[in-house]
């Protein structure tokens, strides 16, 4: 097994939101694996704790970080804590979301912009407030997407909306950063077996989820991060712009 001191991050420092579950958990996992320090950002300290904990206990730095991303000033704090701990910061994974199906007619429009708030807004504001450092640091800016930012299925019209903005708000930042040797990669997973689902508002679409899931075999939190980990530790001159991952009997 490759130690923390040779691995091949080693020297990176990285900040993942939405690190207390899911995919985030896991690519912050992977990350320190892989030799770098981690800041681990989520409104559950609880989860971000334990988090550390393994993290520590497998010989990784970690840093525990309470915030609420749709808050300016968390997202400031966020930052600022993690450059002050490390003084640099050379990953930024952009992961935390929400996905609040329902067809528009039945949405609530406090789930609509909630999705917009965190899956976009929350998103261009972490990226804008850390964009001095990532290109202090020829860093690597990387979005979690979704295939919803590809394909628009009935039901997901808010949550594609949002995915959608994050694919677009990707290419237009790589290129304005890309002569700042700043890379940026846009993860789309498919069906992931991860906690997003239980937060579904509609109990026709939380059922639809349910039988999908029973339909094929999701993909594991670990498969994304170890996707993300492959694009961060190629060579700074390979910036892998697009994964699009999805479980081997998803047809869309």
């Amino acid at each position: 097994m490759t130690s923390h001191s040779s691995g091949p991050l080693a020297g990176k420092v990285a900040l993942v939101t939405g690190a207390s579950s899911g995919i985030g958990e896991a690519t912050a996992a992977a990350l320190a694996q892989a030799g770098a320090k981690v800041a681990v950002a989520a409104r559950r300290t609880d989860r971000l704790k334990a988090l550390a904990d393994r993290i520590g206990a497998a010989g990784g730095e970690v840093l525990v970080i309470e915030a609420d991303v749709t808050h300016d000033a968390d997202i400031k704090t966020m930052i600022d804590r993690t450059a002050a701990q490390w003084g640099q910061l050379d990953i930024l994974v952009n992961n935390a979301g929400q996905m609040l199906l329902s067809p528009l007619a039945e949405a609530r429009a406090q789930d609509l912009r909630h999705m917009v708030d965190l899956n976009l807004t929350a998103l261009m504001e972490i990226t804008r407030q850390a964009l001095p450092h990532l290109k202090a640091a020829k860093g690597h800016i990387v979005n979690v997407s979704s295939v919803a930012g590809r394909v628009a299925n009935p039901g997901s019209s808010g949550y594609a909306a949002t995915k959608f903005g994050v694919v677009g708000f990707s290419e237009a930042v790589r290129r304005e950063v890309y002569a700042d040797k700043v890379r940026v990669t846009l993860i789309e997973p498919g069906l992931v077996l991860t906690e997003l689902g239980d937060h579904i508002p509609n109990a026709g679409m939380k059922a639809g989820l349910e039988k999908r899931k029973q339909a094929m075999e999701g993909l594991e939190s670990e498969d994304i991060a170890a996707a993300i980990l492959y694009a961060v530790s190629q060579h700074p001159r390979v910036n892998v712009n697009e994964i699009l991952i999805r479980p081997t009997d998803q047809e869309r």
